[in-house]
């Protein structure tokens, strides 16, 4: 399958969360459905209150800071990627100018999303997102009805797993054992809420802007061919991706 990708319908992609609220500005029912949630996860001394730093993780208690995207602007080798992030306090203009671009985008029906743990994460969480707050879903998104190898996702972690179930690579380690350039050198996804709450919105932006990179260098490795030089990328403004 990797083979017969077409890089040039590949939307690679990262999202950043983090919790919607303090957990004492929940409602008194809210508060009692994360204590449900978090009954799956939580050590038996740690009270609903003190596993909320983990509510980004999930779309009904979070939110999403940063959509940062990439694609291929030139395949001929040494290839030039491009990259944009939508971010800031305002989550929903975030996914607004997300969906705007995929409906806008040349690519159609042929676009398809690219990202590491996508399927897990990433993908679902953005569909939840776009309905908990009213909008309607972009194409790239609707999965009713599809089979398995019907939908436009493209998940590198599912990639290598070479058909192995229980293995689980994070996209730190993938990059270190295959050689590219370690994504996780200023920020990891565990400080992304105290940056946040320190409102360096450019950092969370520059940290989701090098997963997308590292993401497209993981798919050029598992199709054995050459990385993107560093300076054949571009981080480009609000109208540049089409």
């Amino acid at each position: 399958m990797m083979y017969e990708l077409k890089l040039k319908n590949i939307l690679f992609l990262d999202i950043e969360t983090v919790p919607a609220s303090s957990f004492e500005e929940l409602t008194e029912r809210k508060q009692g459905l994360w204590e449900a949630r978090s009954s799956r996860f939580r050590a038996e001394e740690e009270s609903p209150a003190d596993a909320w730093s983990k509510a980004g993780l999930y779309a009904e208690f979070g939110k999403i800071v940063c959509i940062s995207i990439g694609m291929f602007s030139t395949l001929s080798v040494p290839r030039r990627f491009r990259i944009k992030s939508f971010y800031g306090i305002d989550e929903l203009k975030i996914i607004k100018e997300f969906g705007d671009l995929t409906r806008n985008s040349k690519r159609g029906k042929n676009l398809q999303l690219c990202a590491h743990n996508g399927k897990e994460f990433d993908f679902p969480y953005m569909a939840r997102r776009f309905v908990i707050l009213g909008e309607k879903l972009p194409d790239v998104l609707k999965i009713a009805g599809k089979k398995p190898w019907e939908l436009n996702f493209i998940d590198t972690m599912e990639l290598w797993k070479f058909g192995e179930f229980r293995n689980y690579s994070s996209l730190a380690l993938l990059t270190e054992v295959l050689g590219i350039s370690n994504p996780k050198d200023d920020l990891d996804g565990s400080q992304v809420e105290e940056v946040y709450n320190a409102g360096d919105y450019d950092r969370i932006a520059r940290y989701c802007e090098k997963d997308v990179l590292a993401v497209a260098q993981v798919l050029l490795r598992l199709r054995g061919e050459e990385l993107i030089p560093e300076e054949n990328v571009e981080v480009i403004g609000s109208n540049g991706l089409s």
